[in-house]
């Protein structure tokens, strides 16, 4: 048996929420299917847009289901969310521009199979955790998806898996210099991970917002997106990372103002004050 120890008053319903995110994380990754269209990576920051709308869901997300007194499977939710959601957007991949609805579908089948296995052979019992892992890795997939597209340019396998080297002023084929190839998705998996994870964990309890802690999840989506951008430089030409760089840092910088501005809103008082010090010997 489970109890629901809290719930949002007022603010955004959940499901507003979740459509939002579904449908802002879907259209953004077709918006970088432009690069194939104009022959350039200059839409790749779309995919970056992406992964910020799906983890602003994601920390909903994981707020809607740990509202159920589960608060210590934070960072199993983020996980298992990555962990489905890398299978569904890597099968999607080779399925050309049908690939993100093909991941929403087959991340959505995998959550539904990992929700009933955890209320029916573990026995948690948590009313929404069937829906909520679907949830859970339809975002972990679109995640991906959207790192992918703005570090190659592009969301299908070839792209993901071939990258180019200079050989004696030949450019040459190479698996290494790539996505997933050169590791890069193993990068992107915690970036995402993480990035959803913490927003709920640094704003529970008794003063959460809803504003604040979807703000902070805003914060650490262009955070990550921030560490894309630059391993990007790698796999896309200098001008399209930097388009990516340029857009992230501004997103962050406006996101890290505003949760700072409503940090202060929500404190009992704020203090600066300085570091403990150090003392010799301790």
């Amino acid at each position: 048996m489970t109890v629901k120890v809290e719930k949002i008053e007022g603010g955004i319903p959940h499901n507003t929420i979740m459509v939002a995110g579904l449908i802002a994380s879907v259209i953004l990754i077709y918006l970088t299917y432009a690069n194939v269209l104009t022959g350039t990576a200059y839409f790749s920051f779309f995919g970056g847009l992406a992964t910020v709308a799906a983890l602003v869901w994601g920390s909903h997300a994981i707020k809607h289901l740990c509202s159920y007194g589960i608060g210590t499977g934070v960072p199993s939710a983020g996980m298992i969310a990555f962990g489905s959601g890398v299978i569904a957007m890597l099968f999607a991949t080779k399925y050309g521009v049908a690939a993100p609805i093909v991941a929403v579908i087959v991340a959505a089948i995998l959550g539904a199979i990992f929700g009933y296995l955890a209320n029916n052979v573990l026995s948690m019992r948590i009313p929404v955790m069937i829906i909520s892992l679907i949830e859970l890795s339809v975002i972990g997939a679109l995640t991906l998806m959207g790192y992918a597209a703005m570090m190659t340019g592009s969301f299908n396998l070839t792209a993901l898996t071939t990258g180019s080297i200079a050989i004696l002023g030949m450019s040459l084929p190479s698996y290494y210099v790539s996505f997933i190839g050169g590791a890069l998705i193993a990068t992107v998996f915690m970036l995402g991970a993480i990035a959803i994870q913490h927003p709920f964990n640094a704003c529970l309890g008794p003063n959460w917002t809803q504003d604040r802690m979807l703000t902070l999840a805003a914060e650490c989506g262009f955070l990550s997106m921030i560490v894309a951008a630059i391993m990007s430089m790698a796999l896309i030409p200098m001008g399209a990372a930097l388009i990516s760089l340029f857009v992230a840092v501004i997103g962050w910088y406006y996101t890290y103002a505003k949760y700072i501005e409503l940090s202060r809103r929500d404190a009992a008082a704020w203090l600066d004050s300085k570091p403990i010090p150090d003392v010799e010997g301790q």
